[in-house]
């Protein structure tokens, strides 16, 4: 018998200052979709376990963008439901050395 295993959680959309750079020197972010459910479906399934990720995007360009990035995992996004809301979004700024990271929530 194959375990299958579904995990349920909020998807957040990540943007990072490039390197170790600061948020008063950013001139551009990099964009990541993430978070700990989604994260364990995805380590999962690159174990060969099958994986779903059950949750809620925006009916838009980001919510795809998401789709995208699980099924480029092999997580399955079939249950997935759309509707009018915003992708949670935070913004970090890397540590280095002795400084620590920063993290800015929306």
């Amino acid at each position: 018998m194959t375990k299958r295993v579904t995990t349920f959680g909020e998807i957040m959309m990540r943007l990072s200052v490039p390197g170790f750079g600061r948020f008063t020197q950013a001139e551009s972010f990099k964009a990541v979709y993430g978070g700990s459910e989604a994260n364990v479906g995805v380590a999962l399934a690159n174990f060969g376990i099958p994986a779903a990720h059950v949750t809620r995007l925006p009916d838009n360009d980001l919510g795809q963008s998401v789709i995208r990035h699980l099924n480029k995992y092999n997580v399955h996004t079939g249950h997935i439901q759309f509707g009018p809301e915003r992708l949670g979004l935070y913004f970090l700024e890397n540590g280095s050395m002795h400084r620590a990271p920063k993290i800015i929530y929306e």
